[in-house]
């Protein structure tokens, strides 16, 4: 055979992390399978970020009505400003919200995501993050987590999260932080870190986390878009500017995988937590974490098989 066919064929065991596709390239790949993580440039257009942005106003403003969203505010500036961005901190699982869910399903968006979970594409966990201006009080500091601490679904090599940022993201307002390689990591046990009067709601953190690992931030311009791991470590820092940091995520996930009962895992306390807040707010006793989950999961390609 000529070297040409040879160089087509699979190679066994080089790539975990991704699957055969043709929208990345070997580099590409290669950097995502060592450090968890992918950085496209300039991916959402202006004029779609836009439209984001306009509809997080709508909802700041009560304009729009968002079954099962999450609106996560610092109740604290609401006597100041009202019900504005100034007060709004994060949408979460807009998945309702048809203006804000067409980022989950924009074309450019998932033609990579294929290539992390493969052609069944579920939507499972959806956010607009608005940093609010920050002091010393560190309000909206997250701590260094992984994602799959919150998630009871499997496995984890075939779930992505796609974030792009609405702005500039830089180490003055916040931008996110990873430790690269750190995908290859096992789950580790997260909780509340012990910083007095600092933990937000459910920002949960590694408990022992090891800060001499190396670190990067992703200094990224608006319309770029990370893809990562769930395991990968990261976080973001505060907003020291006074304008906000807008971005918008989705968590994807194969339609073949699985969920899992985290009792008696390190997840389980998670598990607690958000029972008594579906509890608290619906009134819905007793669900579990998976069954949280499937509410929210949506279909943006293929079929639904498991999730």
């Amino acid at each position: 055979p000529t070297s040409a066919q040879v160089s087509a064929v699979p190679q066994p065991g080089r790539f975990r992390y991704t699957l055969d596709n043709d929208i990345l390239t070997t580099e590409q790949r290669q950097f995502y399978e060592d450090n968890g993580y992918l950085l496209i440039k300039k991916l959402v257009s202006d004029e779609d970020i836009e439209r984001f942005r306009k509809q997080f106003i709508r909802i700041c403003k009560k304009e729009v009505r968002l079954p099962g969203a999450m609106i996560m505010k610092k109740e604290a500036l609401r006597s100041q400003y009202g019900q504005t961005e100034s007060v709004v901190n994060k949408v979460q699982d807009f998945q309702e919200d048809e203006e804000l869910f067409r980022y989950c399903t924009l074309p450019e968006i998932l033609k990579y995501v294929e290539c992390f979970t493969g052609p069944n594409i579920m939507a499972m966990h959806t956010m607009l993050i608005n940093k609010l201006p920050d002091s010393d009080k560190q309000t909206f500091l997250h701590p260094m987590h992984q994602d799959l601490h919150y998630f009871p679904f499997r496995p984890a090599d075939r779930i992505v999260c796609s974030w792009t940022a609405m702005q500039r993201a830089d180490e003055n307002n916040g931008c996110l932080v990873v430790q690269p390689g750190t995908h290859k990591l096992p789950l580790k046990p997260h909780g509340y870190p012990e910083w007095e009067g600092k933990a937000n709601k459910l920002f949960h953190g590694i408990l022992d986390f090891n800060d001499k690992s190396p670190t990067v931030h992703l200094v990224m311009e608006k319309g770029d878009t990370v893809f990562f791991h769930p395991l990968l470590i990261h976080g973001s820092g505060i907003n020291k500017t006074s304008g906000f940091r807008k971005s918008i995520s989705c968590h994807f996930a194969s339609s073949d995988g699985y969920y899992i009962d985290v009792k008696n895992t390190t997840q389980a306390d998670l598990e607690k937590e958000l029972q008594e807040m579906v509890q608290q707010r619906y009134g819905m006793p007793g669900l579990e974490l998976k069954d949280i989950w499937t509410f929210r999961a949506r279909l943006v390609q293929g079929e639904r098989i498991n999730l």
